[in-house]
């Protein structure tokens, strides 16, 4: 077995904290970095979403190519700093956080198998994972009926990650 750098990109909407997965990939590069922001851009145009404002950091792989999918959805593309990770802050919690709630706890076996668990943790963290800095509500409430404080009754335990994370729900 040999160890392996993969990597993950992904786009966060930092109003609601939703996490969108653009690819995962051994070999990044400013093409299919590009080619990860059609695929994105054309799936919130599907939804008639945009983004208003994309930041993103300074890495030679985000070419003006990159930059010109998003300024020709309207967007305006907003580059970091140079050495200034607190300029990123949402992007860097969201990194932590995956690696500490998921990735620090499983062995990946590859590039494939690291895709599915990051898509599983994301669909988790959109849709069953409250949030402090958005009022304790989940980033994309999309079938998730309004909470109610009533009284326990019986709850049903789902499993997310193999029995690494546990979400909750009142049983029918």
């Amino acid at each position: 077995m040999f160890l392996r750098t993969l990597y993950v990109l992904f786009a966060m909407e930092i109003g609601t904290r939703q996490i969108h997965l653009m690819g995962v990939t051994r070999h990044p590069g400013s093409g299919w970095v590009v080619q990860q922001a059609r695929n994105l851009s054309f799936n919130l145009a599907d939804e008639g979403r945009s983004f208003r404002f994309v930041i993103r950091d300074r890495d030679a792989k985000f070419t003006t190519s990159f930059d010109a999918v998003f300024a020709g959805d309207g967007a305006r593309v907003i580059m970091t700093p140079i050495r200034a990770p607190r300029e990123n802050a949402f992007a860097e919690r969201w990194v932590r956080t995956v690696r500490h709630e998921c990735l620090d706890w499983i062995l990946i076996l590859g590039r494939r198998h690291l895709h599915k668990v990051v898509v599983e943790y994301v669909e988790h963290y959109n849709r069953g994972r409250p949030h402090r800095g958005i009022e304790l509500r989940v980033p994309d409430p999309t079938g998730i009926g309004p909470v109610t404080l009533s009284p326990p009754g019986r709850l049903r335990r789902r499993d997310i990650l193999g029995g690494l994370i546990h979400e909750y729900e009142r049983a029918a």
